[in-house]
Parts: structure tokens; C-alpha cells; sequence
């Protein structure tokens, strides 16, 4: 606690390496115009923001005692004053002080959370702010979602000038593959899921009476287990010998394949937000209650932010490393599209292979050539502005192992961001993205642009100090920069990103669907199969870029071909329609039906709604949809 004083009463106005910045700002740790996650950034290492000595005064500081500073700020009161230390103690336990700080008698707990994992398998765990508390998150979508784009002057009660995006989840149940259910208690979901009876439950072990009275008289090892399974295990151990059923999984038993737990145990979920209706109504009364909207307004939810995800992995039994990733990405319209095209995807513990997925991945549901819902994923980025943000699963660089663990996080950052803090010009601006340029190894070119721009320890403290104490110990130099891991695993990863766009897009143009792809697209899979524009020009060319800026595809002809496809399209279809009922009604054995439906005044709303989507008003409003692909 001195040494915690000694910290609350210094002088921090000195310590930038920028001298203009220095003797201005005066507040104390314990100022009520300090913040919790002033004070985080305030004592977290910079060699971009602060000098030499104040960075090597920091790193001297123990971790314990930092902790200690978090809490008194945290807990801080005003009328405390200068007696706050009379607030804290600690028990006395067979005559020595205890371990666990108490505030007024009552015991402060830290909770914490698992990002990654060291070589030998242990869990890397970093501590979360006292006043974190995770998102409240309603699921709308997972692998197969309904969506559309919208014009701004379309939605109701916005002022916003681009288009949005709004998605619909069209699955009632989602495959999940629970692979940290192994671990007793961890994902508490999944054992309440596993326990729920009618779970459709695949690559679990079938274990019996027997096994369950095993696990029960293991005391400890049950005590893990979540209280959901542990009354499954129970009931299965209390059941009379040959009673139905005869077997039940546990969350913590996959499959055995060759004496061996299977990597891809699997269980259809019931929808979070069908499952929890209240969760899900509460969740939307909130948004409503912030933005002091009336219960009879529409709840407007747009998309925000584009964040996909993509899993890596380093070399292993002949297949080529793909970690040169760090956890976050941002890649402008040109490189995001390489990627979407490619999907390329690393290892996955449920598979054997790693390649390209093919273009959206879901090519088995789709009759139509991959370049179609390409173009229309485009013109959603273009017409929209949405930035493209990619993290990474698996691997970070070839030594770190994630998992899904950037992943969750990354929701959890980007929901505690401002709109403009979250925009990639802005995280630019203020160095918290950095570029990813080109360089030679071993006398070879390795394309690093490809990767766009990565997070930096900016971003990390800055933000990700939102949620963890010591932002600057999650991500760590090696993570934030994966060459530093091993640079020539690095540079094979790049290879191998680059050669599989080759391979990828070389096929749209042996299929002949290269003819479809609208002139943004198009230079890209020119430049991914030959290097470069059947004009010349390489990815880096201002002729190229400009394809994909937004008022370019707003005054393009192919952008206009779309919008004049889509209203006749919706001729055809309404013509259709008409004439189908006017066949209908015609039919004399028909009458009753017609006349119990209305079809006569439907027939006459077809009429004047064919009349409408014919006319130059329709095609106008058309502006700022994604239109329809001409063929």
C-alpha cells in the first residue's frame, strides 16, 4: 500500500516524449476526471507515446502493485479523501496477513479470462477490469442468413447517407462443435445444452451406469461439471440396471476413434435467442431505452461492423503454414475481396485438409456461379461504406495457439467503440493500424500487402483496455507481429496465401465466369491469377482502386445495368403474377375461391404496383440497393 501511495501522489504530467505535450495534463490517478481506463493506459508502456525514463519507471512497477492501483481507482469515493487506505485490508491467518484484499469487509474477486495458450498447452489468463461485464449479444446469424441492403431515405427514422444492411438468422438450430467442453465446466452452454433432453448430440462417447458412478465417486473431478450435468451424471448413476435409457454422453467425454477423443464432437443448439426469449426481449428494450425510442416505433438493427473470422494454422505433416495473421486485421475493399474470393482456410481440428473453401464457402447450396453472389457481396461493401475487419482463430503467428479465443473477444472491443473510433481511417490516423508492406527474404518477394493492415499495440492498450488490466501482457510483440515468431514460416505463409489466390481465381477464368464479374472484381482476379490488369496495372494502382470507391460504383454503367435489371426483373415477375390470376379468375369453377381470398382486389393492387415499378420514379428509388445481375 506505500508503494501504492507512492503512485497515486506522483506527478504524471511529464511523460511524454513529445515535449509540447508535457506539463499540461496535472489530473491525479484518483481525480474524478481520470477514468478506470485512463488510469489502465496511464500505466501501461508506450514507445510511441511516452519517453525512455517514464516507459522504464513503468516496466519497474510489479504487476501485483498495478493491480492494487486498479482497484483503489476502481472503488475509489470522493468523500474517502486521503483515507482510503482505511477502506482495505486483509485477514490475519494463524498470526500472518492473508492474501485476499478485502474492501470494507467484503472480499474483492478478479475475474479473469483465457486468450490463447503457451507451447506446453497451459492456459495464457489475464485479468479483467473490476468493471467489466461481458455484452449482452442476441444472435442473428451463423451459416446460412437471409439479408438485405437498404437506402438510406428507405429506413425508418435515419439519417445515415449510406446504405445499410439488415440480416435475418434462417436456421432454428445452429451445428455447434463444443471443442472447450472438454474442460469441465468451462462452456457452462454447452453442458446446459449436452443435458437438455431431445439434443440431437453427434461424436459423443455412449457411456453407461457404470461409467457415470465412476465419475461421480471421482468427488473433485465432478464438482466441475456445471450443475446441468452434474443431474445428468446423477440420474444416469441412480438408474436401475437395464432402465431405459441405457446411455448418456457427458460434455467432458468425445467420441473414442482409435483409442483416441475425436477433435470434432458436434450438437444441434437451440437458437440462443429462441431458447432465451426474455434474454433476447430484454436486449431490445435496452437498445430502445438508449436511444429513447417509443415501444411503437420499429426497432431499426443494422449491421455495424463486417468482422469475419478465419482459421490458421503453422506447418504440419506437409501442409504449407498459413499464420502470418496477427489477432486483427483491417483490409480495405480491394485485398478483402482477394480474400473473400480465395476463403482460403487453414487446418481445422474437426478436418484433414486446408486450402480454399471456394468463393462464400457454401458452394454445394448455391446453383449459381460463385462470381454472381460476388458481385452482389461487392456492391453491398461499395454501397454500405462498411469497413472489412478479419481476426484470426487457430494460430497467431506459428507459436500461438488461440483458438476461438480472439475471436469472442473481438465482438467484445468493437461494442465498447464509438462508431468513429471503431472507423479504419480514424485507428490509422492515430497509429493503431499499420500497414503490412511488401519485402524480400532469401532473395524472394513475399506479398505481405496482401494482409492489408494489422492491429498494434496501440489499439491494444488503448482499447482492449477496455476489457483487461494489462492490455499490453494479452497481445505480446511476437503476437502483434508474427514474423518475429519465425520469419520464414512468415514468408511460406504469405507464398501460400498468394499462391492459392492464384490457383483460386485462375478457375474463373477456365469456367469462363470472368465474363460476369462486374470491373472491380474483374482487375482483381486479373491480378491475382497474372500479377497484374490486362491493362498493366497492379493492385497497388490508383486505376485500380478507384474501381471500388463508392461514388465510382454509384455513377458506373455496371451499377446501372444492375438497377435496370432488377425493374425488369420486377416487370417480369409482376407480369407473371397478373397474368397467373388473371387465368385463375377467369375459370368459371374458381369463383368461390376467388371471392373468399379477394384475389379481384388483388388483382387490381398487381395491376397498379406493375403500373409503378415501370415507371422512372421506381428505377430512381432503386439507388442504393444491391439491383440484380444482369444476364
Amino acid at each position: 500500500m506505500d508503494a501504492v501511495a507512492a503512485i497515486l501522489a506522483r506527478d504524471f504530467s511529464e511523460r511524454y516524449s513529445d515535449q509540447e505535450r508535457n506539463g499540461v495534463d496535472n489530473r491525479l490517478i484518483l481525480s474524478s476526471d481520470r477514468s478506470i481506463g485512463s488510469v489502465i493506459k496511464l500505466l501501461t508502456p508506450s514507445g510511441r507515446d511516452y519517453n525512455d525514463a517514464y516507459n522504464t519507471w513503468l516496466s519497474a512497477i510489479p504487476q501485483h502493485i498495478k493491480e492494487l492501483v486498479f482497484v483503489v481507482k476502481r472503488f475509489h469515493r470522493a468523500e474517502w479523501g486521503d483515507s482510503w487506505r482505511s477502506h482495505y485490508s486483509v485477514d490475519l491467518i494463524n498470526g500472518r496477513p492473508g492474501n485476499s484484499l478485502k474492501l470494507d469487509g467484503r472480499t474483492l474477486v478478479v475475474n479473469t479470462l483465457r486468450v490463447g495458450f503457451e507451447k506446453d498447452g497451459a492456459w495464457r489468463v489475464f485479468g479483467l477490469r473490476h468493471d467489466f461485464h461481458p455484452a449482452g449479444k442476441v444472435q442473428t446469424e451463423d451459416d446460412i442468413t437471409a439479408s438485405v441492403v437498404a437506402p438510406a431515405r428507405a429506413i425508418a427514422g435515419g439519417a445515415e447517407t449510406f446504405s445499410q444492411k439488415f440480416v435475418q438468422n434462417c436456421e432454428r438450430r445452429l451445428f455447434q462443435r463444443p471443442d472447450d467442453a472438454i474442460h469441465r465446466g468451462y462452456d457452462r452452454q454447452a453442458e446446459l445444452d449436452l443435458a437438455t433432453p431431445g439434443t440431437f448430440i453427434s461424436n459423443f462417447q455412449p457411456l453407461d451406469g457404470s461409467d457415470a458412478r465412476e465419475l461421480v465417486d471421482d468427488a473433485i473431478g465432478f464438482s466441475e461439471f456445471t450443475p446441468p450435468m452434474q443431474d445428468l451424471i446423477q440420474a444416469a448413476a441412480s438408474a436401475p440396471e437395464g432402465s431405459s435409457p441405457a446411455y448418456f454422453v457427458s460434455s467432458a467425454h468425445p467420441r473414442l476413434v482409435d483409442g483416441k477423443p475425436t477433435k470434432n464432437p458436434r450438437y444441434l443448439q437451440l437458437r440462443p435467442d429462441i431458447a432465451c426469449p426474455n434474454d433476447t426481449a430484454i436486449a431490445n428494450l435496452a437498445m430502445r431505452l438508449f436511444r429513447r425510442q417509443s415501444s411503437a416505433e420499429p426497432l431499426i438493427t443494422p449491421v455495424h461492423v463486417v468482422a469475419a473470422g478465419r482459421r490458421n494454422n503453422p506447418p504440419d505433416d506437409g501442409i504449407r503454414p498459413l499464420c502470418p495473421y496477427n489477432p486483427l486485421h483491417y483490409m480495405e475493399l480491394p485485398e478483402l475481396f482477394i480474400e473473400f474470393i480465395s476463403s482460403m482456410t487453414g487446418k481445422s481440428p474437426s478436418t484433414t485438409g486446408a486450402g480454399s473453401e471456394g468463393a462464400l464457402t457454401k458452394g454445394p447450396f448455391n446453383a449459381l456461379p460463385a462470381i454472381i453472389d460476388l458481385n452482389a457481396a461487392f456492391v453491398s461493401f461499395a454501397l454500405t461504406g462498411y469497413d472489412g475487419w478479419v481476426s484470426s482463430a487457430g494460430y497467431v503467428g506459428p507459436n500461438v495457439r488461440v483458438d476461438h479465443d480472439v475471436s469472442l473477444l473481438v465482438p467484445e472491443v468493437f461494442a465498447r467503440m464509438s462508431p468513429s473510433e471503431r472507423e479504419a481511417k480514424n485507428l490509422i490516423a492515430r497509429g493503431a493500424l499499420e500497414r503490412v508492406v511488401d519485402f524480400e527474404h532469401r532473395g524472394q518477394p513475399v506479398l505481405a500487402s496482401r494482409l492489408g493492415y494489422r492491429m498494434t499495440a496501440r489499439l491494444a492498450s488503448t482499447y482492449f483496455g477496455r476489457i483487461f488490466l494489462h492490455p499490453h501482457a494479452v497481445f505480446t510483440d511476437e503476437m502483434l507481429r508474427p514474423e518475429l515468431q519465425d520469419m520464414d514460416i512468415f514468408a511460406d505463409g504469405v507464398a501460400n496465401i498468394v499462391a492459392t489466390h492464384q490457383r483460386v481465381a485462375e478457375s474463373y477464368f477456365t469456367d469462363g465466369t470472368i465474363s460476369l464479374a462486374c470491373p472491380p472484381l474483374r482487375a482483381v482476379l486479373e491480378i491475382m491469377a497474372h500479377g497484374q490488369t490486362a491493362d498493366g496495372h497492379g493492385l497497388e494502382s490508383l486505376e485500380v482502386r478507384s474501381l471500388f470507391a463508392r461514388e465510382s460504383v454509384l455513377a458506373s454503367d455496371w451499377y446501372a445495368a444492375r438497377l435496370d435489371a432488377k425493374q425488369r426483373g420486377d416487370e417480369t415477375r409482376l407480369t407473371h403474377a397478373l397474368a397467373s390470376l388473371y387465368d385463375f379468375l377467369d375459370r368459371s369453377e374458381n369463383a368461390e375461391v376467388a371471392s373468399r381470398l379477394g384475389l379481384s382486389a388483388r388483382r387490381a393492387r398487381i395491376q397498379d404496383e406493375r403500373v409503378l415499378v415501370g415507371s422512372s420514379e421506381y428505377r430512381a428509388g432503386l439507388v442504393g440497393t444491391i439491383g440484380l445481375q444482369p444476364l
